[in-house]
């Protein structure tokens, strides 16, 4: 996540100016899911900061992307396998959140599906939902960017995996939690995998997305056709426009020349 968070813009200069500032927003960013979860549950979301361990520890990898000296974390990180190797803990991690996260809410509220799917959701891909506070805290501010606006590949799959967990914690599929986990988890790390190879940010998702909403909702294009249909009667008009302007400056010239 600390990686990741590197790579956004302003969040070096930020280092710099403000490490109280860029830590802040390092620890939301990673512990994003939990907080956002309690917040949810009405429990104290400062929780997490009673784990020592978890926070020292992201605190130690918190400074050495930040701040050791020639970015050697950064570049040790840069080697394929071992990003490719991180990738995988992560989607790991991520689904144990996710069914740790629909556990803790049907704990409080029974048989509550909306409610297990949103603190699932909320504890697997809290970074995600609450990215622009953590932008604000950066002093970053694009309301563009937000989540429920336009989701990415984690938000929406962590959402998928929500719903998965949901009805198999109701058992209503039919499937042993062992077994769930197992094929959610090889199927974010395959496609993790695939996705960082290929270098494509095309989520696998989309065709299913776009049929999806073309059924049920009525999803359609035609904004671009009618941007597109105007683009191209515009260059036609400017193209058509230029023997006229060409055949003006002729005559303009002959006028200069006769008045010589």
């Amino acid at each position: 996540s600390f990686l990741v968070l590197h790579l956004f813009t302003g969040a070096v200069e930020v280092s710099v100016r403000s490490p109280f500032a860029c830590w802040f927003s390092a620890m939301l960013y990673c512990f994003g899911g939990s907080l956002l979860s309690s917040l949810m549950l009405a429990e104290p979301p400062i929780a997490f900061l009673a784990k020592g361990a978890n926070i020292l520890l992201a605190s130690s990898v918190w400074y050495l992307v930040f701040y050791c000296p020639q970015d050697i974390f950064c570049r040790c990180f840069s080697f394929l396998p071992l990003r490719l190797l991180v990738a995988g803990m992560k989607e790991v991690t991520r689904t144990w959140k996710i069914a740790a996260g629909v556990a803790h809410a049907d704990s409080h509220f029974k048989d509550a599906w909306l409610v297990m799917v949103a603190v699932g959701w909320a504890r697997g891909a809290g970074g995600g939902l609450i990215s622009n506070f953590e932008q604000l805290v950066r002093g970053v501010w694009k309301p563009e960017t937000n989540e429920l606006l336009k989701m990415s590949y984690p938000v929406k799959i962590t959402l998928i995996g929500a719903v998965l967990f949901t009805l198999q914690h109701s058992q209503y599929l039919p499937i042993a939690r062992h077994n769930l986990v197992f094929l959610y988890t090889i199927f974010l790390v395959i496609f993790k995998v695939k996705m960082m190879l290929t270098r494509c940010a095309t989520s696998p998702l989309a065709p299913l997305e776009a049929a999806l909403g073309h059924v049920l909702f009525g999803l359609r294009k035609a904004p671009f056709k009618v941007k597109s249909e105007s683009a191209t009667s515009s260059n036609r008009s400017s193209i058509c426009d230029r023997p006229s302007e060409q055949h003006h400056d002729g005559v303009k010239k002959r006028q200069a020349k006769k008045t010589e």
